[in-house]
């Protein structure tokens, strides 16, 4: 019976589960009672009452007596727990009115039923009070006749003395008892009649005077008296006090025996069944019967030690007693049995993190502070950083790819989305979640959003935090905006994660932020309003959200397990249950259960307060209003859970405030539990079990679901990171006990979520314990990833959904479907050289810009996306389970092989042993196909199918299984160069047997996989395989026999190849529907002159003697390139030899060799120049054969193997086209080897990233049938002879760890966005935008004085700088000089004109100081000098130009350098001075003027690197900056002088220009680079811009760098100086407009410097890469990146409060232009001016742009060899004419038409061209006489021209004619059957 008590208890709180809804009517009432004297006397005793007034024996029904016990709520709030609504209460008519009078009442009996009524209400049980049971006062036995009056009396005294605690009253409960005690001399039926009458009585008084709201009254009749009760005439009065269709409730229900569990439910189900057939209600039953059929009732054998007390409580055991006791009397391996069963279909499996915890980016885009930042400062941790996850949502999401996870639990930063708490959204923030959400959903992953995770913004906190009711409104708003902004695509929130932890952690121990230490008042406080916020959210999506969303709402609660220390101690038991209200009910009990807290908690807390002098906690209270509010506010419970705890009842209570005082119990832990790296987590799997069992029975009640939201365990940093076994133990051991939860007790049970997917910043603990699945290396900056052994085997269990037996998934549709089974080869030979030469013809003279300049698009939707590896690479396990010895296992372990290292493959990445590794990487990566070899020697030991090794063919049934589970296609090659030991013993691929062994092992491959494989490759590059390891020997079998061997094996291969695949033909193909071919390798030939035919020749015979050699046969006709078979045979015959070296094939061969493929498989990696040449005859070999030098170019990209030439794989593939026709083409290899380790392989996402591009181009442009791209390869491996130096990994590999651990690179994550995309699809925010640039909109050109001026010594110009350093030895390119430069100062003309072809409103130019004041002070103006200005100012005005006037352009003169230039303070009267003659002299026709030209080049390159004017280098730590801070002085003076002297008069505007480069992070993922990069313009724009656009000051950046290194390197202050205060205000603001000039952008990266070293550099701490796809320019420094000009200008908008700004310089130079078609710079220019356009239409206050440059011209250090210009200036002339480039036109069709008109709209009149001018100096032009005609020299030239090309045309037409007369001659001359050759088309 003790079973069947246990499982009633599970009927009674799981009635959905038998589909009887007990809530169905909120008012079904359950009863109990009433209380008994023995009861009272068993319950004194197990609460710990020392001293008893009740028998223990007396089941008599207990009279109140003052004073009520004191444990009775204890009791009454455990009977509410059980389910029970009522408890019955029997008033004792003669104790409570002795006299029979309401007059003369017994007070201290009113007081106690007062009492004891008002004990029951506290427990939240209602009253059900009868007014008379038995017993009657003497005085109503003697008189019946007034019996009903005095009962009326009696009953309106009740009703007016407790009517207040009472809802529902019953007049008599036995009416049987009652007749009994009426005088015996009336009869029964008159007796009946007095009965009815007191009782309508007393119902009428109840109804007229004291029925409140709901209140009812009624009367008790046995069963089986009803119908004579009601029937009789003499009671029918009692049948008008009861209602039709009458609502029944079952007072009293008694059984012989007690029933079984079944009978229980049955019996209630036909009970009830019964009565509302009648169309009658059941209201409520007694349950007292059920409850009273405890194990302790029946006789049993001994209990248990750990057993529950054996008590009965009246029928009211609670949850936790029902639940505990389920199993309390388990045996240990009762307990700990394994279930092997899997989990409901449907079970979720997730990974959790929460926001604080790895997120990151504590400041980045607008991130307000939350509570935890800040928090560990002082040298502790701290999450500024964390696992970076703000930067790394696509690496995260991988993560859960590679896991099988279906949810993923995270939390979203209040601050991050709503900085400060406020009310404006960041969107940045906003952006970020709805990234991860969106690639979740992409993954097929459903997002479980927190909104609360402990993290609450700062600004709250300031307010009060959780104590202040403002935070709960704006919680309110802020999930509101979560909802509103992610619920379409966000189906499961959460409000808050465990809140417990909020107000014990936060607001109880001061453990958390915001650190108060305040258990009795602000933790209740705190969990007060964080209940009535989470109602107030829930609510609020119900009523808003979920109509459209049809999402859920819930909450996360933790909880450990409770269990009794001493189970046979009741007060342990009591205490234990206590624990769990205080933690979990706390929380759980007003939401899931009745909107309050938990009885027994507030009778906790009220009895601490009662002991002790003053309140020692204070529970607030919910109002009726609030309590309604929470009831059922929850779709579902999130359970958080990790571990147990034993609990005793506190040996003494205490008023000092503390959570365990104020719960009255103490927390103990079993010495014997697994103790893990947490001080709080110890491993105890059944607890899980038994808390889900109390959750189930004590809230969820089997109609809400419970999502497990929190399970796992920590490791330290000192114990194994990557081999937690102690993790996977506890995770099997508690996943299993969840499983038995839901299996063998029934409760409802839907998610699972580990926690967590990755190590992150745990608290106070910091970054020292791990939780995460992947591990997190903190020491590096990227914060890779690794997985450890748990999430292999958490992906184990979510691949099973639990512990059953993996079932392999039937194999979706093959993705090679559609190929022709036959390919249509050519019956011919290839041409020598062959016809695909027309690829050199296309591509060899293509400019360098138009080769590489990247393309985008995407690939065929079907395109195979794939990854590669080879069996011996990377499986290991050489010897294991009977696997037998390869070639390569002979070769490594032979001494002398050259591997370096002496690495072998014996454990390689032990791949065998880590197939769940590998699946998760590919899962990660998101492939479509993975390519692998099987080694053979592992299938057939021997090499033979007489051996077939099952252990071996089980390892690649598991792989294929597990690919097809994930919905990856198998690539399998047979062979990829690791021959068994077994055949080389017998010759190898010299035995000609090989063929049929081969085919032998093939066959048993197809037959044994095949049913899942659809893709077959024989052979792995066997060019290499025949060369080095028989030709040069390099490899095994390390045979050197270069002349013969090669071609003998290559001859074996093909045969071996083609009987394969007849083999799968004719037996598989049908059935399997494959495909198969062989994978085959080349470089691309490019000839080194392919003007030179030989050349061509050379590269096309390259390309037939690695590639043709297998290609042609099998591709072509069945036999060698005649490439080949000419120069081995001709060589042959040179050498003497009687036959070629190259073996033939019969005819019979060649046709069974033909067409023996179904794709091209192709590996390439990199390209050769190669060139003819004649190498020597002897000794013969194959490299000679070929005739050919090969070399890479230097300038190529170099690797740790071969040089980068993506442009080569394009060509390639042209070539294979143009070669073999239009065959689908697979890349089955291309990847690249690196010798740096690191996972920031940035040289790899480029590699791939122009690889891929040129593929993409073969593709889209060319129309070659390219359908899938494979890399290698997926990991670092064993790369053949370079060991394990060379990596080729998309994931590293620590091969110095045992466990080989794999790590995703950056390149991983950039393949998986390749993949995403499906190629390089345009993004978005760069596609063309047509449009016009505002009305007004100011077009310029610009040039600066010492460019193009020369004119260096004339009219008294006095020396600059530049001319000085011009002057100097070694300093500029080519030894150039602006002397002459491009002689401006002499052509005004020329120049004006040249400004007329483009069309410009502006001409910016600069003023030479040397040459208005030669020694730089207002001394001595040179009135020539300004006369030149004054003159050009004419001229430019005149033609309807307006000067822009730059006022200094770098060339400060030589005579104020000489007193310390810009490094004397001096300088900054002097520049005022000078810039007061210009304001002065030039002012009233300048309206537009710029201080200064780039500072920052000055200051950096003139006084720091030294590589322009002056040529400062020795003090790079302190002289920029001195220069620069003279700089800013300089420019607020002029700019003061200007406003405070002349703006009045002159009415123009002056400002500043400023140079920055865009700075792109390296690797957007990773913090430190993010920092870089805004580090780097903050010290390049932000250094000259801060003080004057913000605040007078450096930016913070600076600042902060420059002193934390300057005292970092022992010096008292920082090598910044300062501004005063009032150098500060003189400072900011001056500007009218923001004069910016920008060129490019870089990728930046951290870099830290010795804090010895002094410099600009080293105070930045940035290094710059770019991007191998960015196009170059003429400038090393000069990427074109027009992505970049869009996003600065939007940064300046953003960081200087939108000023005006012009674009003052902004152009492209080239090096060695041939002609006038500058296509490269057309190109800049109208990409970088349409993302000026963008940036428009981002409002950004833009109002003009310049081009750099008018003309070429003197281009500083470098000379005249970088050439900027929109005309091209001709140096070689004299006359220095400026020639419009094609630029030119462009440029002024974009003036003409202010923008880019739409072409959809029809052709635009702007868009007419205009033809520009070629200026010269004007001349005569010389006369000449020609054909008797007086004509200019230009003219006569052309005359001369055209007679020429008429005579030329003359001599053709005689010579046509003749031809043609010849021709017609000889036709019928041809001889009968010969026939002509003709062309023979390669198609």
């Amino acid at each position: 019976m003790e079973l069947a008590w246990n499982s009633f208890f599970i009927v009674l709180l799981s009635f959905s589960c038998w589909g009887l809804d007990w809530e169905s009517d909120r008012n079904f009432m359950s009863a109990a009672g009433p209380l008994t004297n023995d009861l009272l006397y068993n319950l004194s005793g197990s609460l710990g009452n020392k001293t008893s007034n009740f028998a223990a024996e007396d089941k008599s029904i207990y009279v109140c007596q003052q004073p009520v016990p004191a444990f009775l709520l204890e009791y009454f709030s455990s009977v509410r727990a059980s389910e029970i609504t009522h408890y019955k209460v029997f008033l004792p008519w003669a104790q409570l009115l002795p006299a029979g009078s309401s007059k003369n009442p017994d007070s201290k009996t009113v007081q106690c039923y007062r009492r004891l009524l008002e004990t029951l209400k506290a427990a939240q049980l209602q009253p059900l009070v009868v007014l008379h049971h038995q017993n009657l006062p003497a005085s109503t036995v003697q008189r019946s006749e007034v019996f009903a009056h005095l009962f009326a009396d009696y009953a309106t005294f009740a009703f007016h003395s407790f009517g207040d605690l009472v809802e529902i009253w019953f007049t008599f409960s036995d009416l049987e008892e009652v007749i009994k005690e009426l005088p015996h001399q009336e009869s029964r039926s008159s007796r009946l009649q007095t009965l009815t009458d007191a009782h309508r009585k007393a119902y009428e008084i109840y109804h007229e005077k004291y029925a409140s709201q709901g209140g009812k009254l009624s009367v008790v009749l046995r069963a089986e008296a009803i119908s004579e009760i009601l029937l009789q005439p003499s009671t029918s009065s009692l049948a008008k006090t009861i209602e039709p269709k009458v609502n029944i409730f079952i007072f009293n229900l008694r059984f012989q025996d007690c029933p079984s569990t079944r009978k229980n439910s049955a019996l209630l189900f036909s009970i009830r069944k019964a009565i509302n057939e009648n169309q009658n209600l059941t209201i409520g039953f007694d349950l007292n019967t059920f409850l009273s059929c405890s194990p302790s009732s029946k006789k049993s054998g001994p209990r248990s030690q750990r057993g529950p007390p054996q008590q009965d409580l009246g029928g009211a055991r609670s949850a936790y007693r029902r639940a505990w006791g389920a199993f309390a009397n388990q045996s240990r391996a009762q307990r700990d049995a394994f279930l092997q069963d899997a989990f409901p279909e449907g079970f979720l499996w997730g990974a959790s993190t929460g926001a604080f915890s790895v997120e990151g980016g504590w400041a980045e885009d607008g991130r307000g502070p939350s509570v935890w930042d800040g928090a560990g400062r002082g040298g502790a941790a701290t999450p500024e950083v964390a696992s970076d996850s703000y930067h790394k949502a696509a690496w995260d999401v991988a993560l859960l790819r590679g896991l099988g996870a279906q949810v993923y639990k995270f939390s979203i930063s209040w601050s991050r989305v709503l900085p400060g708490g406020g009310r404006a959204p960041s969107p940045r923030g906003v952006a970020y979640y709805g990234r991860l959400v969106a690639a979740l959903l992409a993954a097929g992953l459903q997002p479980v959003a927190a909104l609360s995770h402990w993290d609450l913004p700062r600004a709250l906190q300031r307010l009060g935090g959780w104590r202040d009711p403002r935070v709960a409104d704006a919680f309110l708003r802020y999930a509101a905006f979560c909802f509103a902004t992610f619920g379409d695509r966000v189906k499961l929130w959460v409000t808050f994660h465990e809140p417990w932890v909020t107000r014990y952690a936060g607001y109880g121990r001061g453990q958390h932020p915001p650190g108060i230490s305040d258990p009795g008042v602000a933790s209740f406080e705190v969990a007060h309003l964080i209940l009535k916020t989470h109602a107030r959210v829930w609510h609020h999506y119900n009523s808003y959200y979920r109509p459209q969303q049809q999402g859920r709402v819930g909450i996360v609660l933790n909880s450990d397990w409770a269990e009794p220390l001493s189970p046979e101690r009741p007060e342990d038991v009591r205490a234990s249950e206590l624990y769990l209200h205080f933690m979990l009910g706390w929380f759980a009990h007003p939401i899931f259960v009745d909107g309050d807290y938990p009885p027994a908690l507030k009778a906790r807390i009220q009895q601490v307060n009662q002991q002790c002098p003053s309140p020692v906690a204070q529970l607030p209270e919910f109002t009726e209003a609030e309590k309604q509010l929470l009831k059922g506010s929850a779709d579902f419970l999130g359970l958080s859970h990790y571990t147990s705890r034993l609990i005793s009842k506190t040996q003494q209570d205490s008023c000092i405030p503390s959570y365990d005082a104020i719960g009255g119990f103490t927390q103990h832990v079993d010495p014997a539990w697994p103790q893990t790296s947490s001080p709080w987590i110890y491993v105890v799997p059944w607890g899980i079990r038994r808390l889900l069992k109390f959750v189930s029975l004590e809230y969820t009640r089997g109609k809400v679901p419970i999502y497990l939201a929190g399970n796992g365990m920590p490791i330290g940093e000192t114990e194994d990171l990557f081999e937690d076994s102690l993790r996977v133990d506890y995770f099997n051991k508690y996943i299993n006990e969840v499983l038995k939860a839901i299996k063998e007790d029934l409760v409802d049970v839907r998610a699972y979520i580990a926690r967590s997917l990755i190590d992150g910043f745990e608290g106070p603990s910091g970054y020292s314990q791990r939780f995460g699945l992947h591990h997190v290396n903190f020491n590096d900056s990227s914060k890779p990833r690794t997985p450890r052994k748990s999430a292999y085997f958490f992906t184990s269990i979510i691949e099973k959904n639990g512990f059953l037996p993996k079932v392999v998934k039937s194999l979706p549709p093959p993705r090679t479907a559609d190929f022709p089974t036959k390919i249509r080869a050519f019956p011919f030979p290839s041409d020598v050289p062959s016809k695909a030469k027309v690829v050199w013809e296309k591509f060899s003279n293509q400019p360098k810009f138009e080769r590489d300049l990247f393309y985008h698009g995407t690939f065929r939707d079907d395109f195979l996306w794939g990854v590669s590896s080879s069996a011996y690479q990377i499986e290991g396990a050489w010897d294991a389970d009977g696997k037998g010895p390869s070639i390569w296992d002979n070769f490594t372990h032979t001494p002398g092989n050259n591997v370096k290292d002496n690495s072998t493959g014996d454990i390689a990445c032990d791949s065998y042993n880590q197939l769940d590794a590998d699946l998760n990487m590919l899962r990660a990566l998101k492939v479509k196909a993975y390519r692998f070899s099987l080694s053979w020697s592992r299938i057939f030991p021997t090499g033979r199918n007489s051996s077939i090794n099952r252990y071996g063919v089980d390892y690649y049934n598991r792989l294929i299984n597990g690919l097809v589970a994930s919905n990856i296609s198998p690539m399998v090659t047979l062979f990829h160069w690791d021959l068994p030991q077994a055949l080389q013993d017998i010759g190898g691929w010299e035995n000609p047997s090989l063929i049929e062994l081969f085919n032998s092992y093939a066959d048993f491959c197809f037959q044994t996989f095949g049913d899942r494989v659809k893709f077959w490759m024989t052979f792995n590059e066997p060019t290499y395989q025949a060369w080095l390891g028989y030709g040069s020997g390099d490899f095994p079998p390390k045979v050197k026999d270069p002349g013969w061997a090669p071609y003998r094996i290559g001859h074996a291969i093909i045969k071996a190849h083609a009987k394969v695949y007849h083999t799968y033909d004719e037996k598989y193909r049908q059935e399997q529907k494959g495909v198969i071919s062989l994978s085959l390798s080349t470089h691309w030939a490019e000839p080194k002159s392919p003007e030179l035919p030989r050349d061509v020749e050379a590269a096309d015979r390259t390309l037939q003697f690695s590639l043709g050699w297998f290609a042609h046969p099998i591709f072509r006709n069945g036999d060698y390139p005649d490439a080949m078979k000419w120069k081995v045979g001709n060589r042959s015959e040179l050498q003497h030899l009687a036959t070629s070296r190259l073996p033939s094939f019969t005819e019979e061969e060649k046709s069974y060799i033909r067409a023996t493929a179904d794709v091209f498989c192709l590996n390439t990696y990199s390209s050769r120049i190669v060139q003819h040449k004649t190498p020597r005859l002897n000794p013969p070999s194959y490299e000679e054969d070929q005739e050919t030098t090969e070399e890479e170019d230097s300038s190529w990209p170099s690797t740790a193997v071969n040089r980068a030439a993506p442009w080569g794989t394009r060509r390639l593939l042209n070539w294979i086209k143009e070669e073999y026709g239009d065959i689908p083409i697979y890349i089955t290899e291309n990847g690249v080897g690196l010798g740096n380790s690191k996972v920031d392989d940035t040289d790899r996402i480029f590699y791939h990233k122009t690889y891929i591009n040129e593929a993409l181009k073969a593709y889209r442009l060319d129309g070659v049938d390219l359908r899938g791209y494979s890399a290698w390869s997926l990991m670092d491996n064993f790369e053949w002879l370079n060991g394990y130096t060379v990596k080729f990994g998309l994931y590293h590999v620590d091969f110095n760890n045992r466990n080989r651990p794999r790590t995703a690179r950056a390149s991983a994550r950039y393949y998986t966005e390749v993949i995403t995309n499906n190629g390089m699809p345009l993004p978005k925010e760069d596609e063309f935008l047509y449009g016009h640039f505002p009305e007004g909109f100011i077009w310029s050109a610009a040039t600066a004085a010492y460019q193009v001026e020369g004119a260096w010594r004339a009219d008294g110009k006095g020396l600059s700088i530049w001319d000085t350093f011009s002057h100097t030895p070694l300093k500029i390119g080519n030894d150039d000089n602006g002397d002459v430069a491009c002689d401006s100062y002499h052509k005004i003309a020329e120049d004006v004109v040249a400004l007329q072809n483009l069309g410009v409103s502006h001409y910016r130019f600069s003023v030479s100081w040397s040459r208005v004041l030669p020694d730089g002070t207002n001394k001595y103006v040179n009135e020539a000098g300004l006369n030149y200005y004054v003159r050009l100012i004419d001229a430019l005005l005149a033609a309807n130009i307006k000067p822009q006037v730059t006022i200094y352009h770098w060339d400060l003169p030589q005579a104020l350098q000489d007193v310390g230039g810009w490094e004397n303070e001096t300088i900054v009267q002097r520049f005022k001075e000078y810039a007061d003659v210009l304001f002065q002299r030039l002012g009233d026709k300048v309206k537009f003027w710029i201080t200064l030209n780039e500072p920052f080049v000055i200051a950096t390159q003139g006084y720091g690197y030294g590589t322009a004017a002056p040529g400062i280098s020795f003090r790079p730590g302190t002289a920029p900056y001195v220069v620069g801070h003279n700089l800013i002085k300089a420019h607020a003076e002029a700019w003061h002088l200007y406003n405070d002297v002349y703006r009045a008069s002159q009415g123009g505007v002056i400002s500043i220009t400023i140079s920055s480069d865009w700075a792109e992070p390296r690797d957007p993922s990773n913090q430190q680079d993010v920092e870089a990069a805004r580090r780097y313009v903050q010290f390049m724009g932000g250094w000259f811009a801060h003080p004057i656009f913000k605040n007078g000051d450096y930016n913070e950046v600076m600042k902060t760098r420059i002193r934390d290194r300057s005292l970092a390197a022992g010096l008292t202050k920082s090598r910044l100086p300062e501004f005063t205060e009032s150098e500060k205000r003189r400072i900011n603001g001056t500007y009218d407009f923001f004069g910016f000039n920008h060129y490019t952008t870089i990728l930046a990266y951290n870099l830290d410097y010795a804090s010895w070293i002094s410099s600009f550099d080293a105070d930045r701490g940035v290094a710059s890469i770019t991007d191998r796809s960015w196009p170059d320019s003429g400038s090393f420094w000069l990427k074109i990146t027009p992505f970049g000009f869009r996003k600065i200008l939007n940064w300046l908008k953003e960081e200087y409060n939108n000023p005006p700004i012009y674009v003052t310089e902004n152009g492209v130079s080239q090096r060695g232009e041939r002609d006038l078609n500058d296509t490269l710079r057309i190109y800049y220019l109208r990409s970088y001016i349409n993302e000026a356009l963008k940036a428009v239409q981002d409002k950004v206050d833009l109002r003009g742009y310049t081009v750099w440059t008018l003309m070429d011209n003197f281009e500083w250090a470098t000379g005249f060899a970088e050439k900027f210009g929109l005309h091209f200036v001709n140096y070689t002339d004299p006359s220095l004419p400026r020639i419009p480039k094609a630029s030119a036109k462009f440029y002024a069709s974009i003036v003409r038409c202010n923008g880019f008109p739409d072409p959809a709209a029809g052709s635009h009149p702007c868009l007419q061209p205009e033809d520009a001018e070629a200026t010269a100096s004007p001349m005569r032009e010389e006369e000449v006489q020609f054909l008797g005609l007086t004509l200019g020299a230009t003219e006569a030239q052309t005359a001369l021209y055209v007679l020429f090309s008429l005579a030329i045309l003359g001599v053709c037409c005689v010579a046509f004619l003749s031809y043609k007369y010849c021709k017609h001659s000889k036709q019928g001359k041809t001889q009968a059957g010969q026939q002509e050759l003709s062309t023979i088309s390669a198609f």
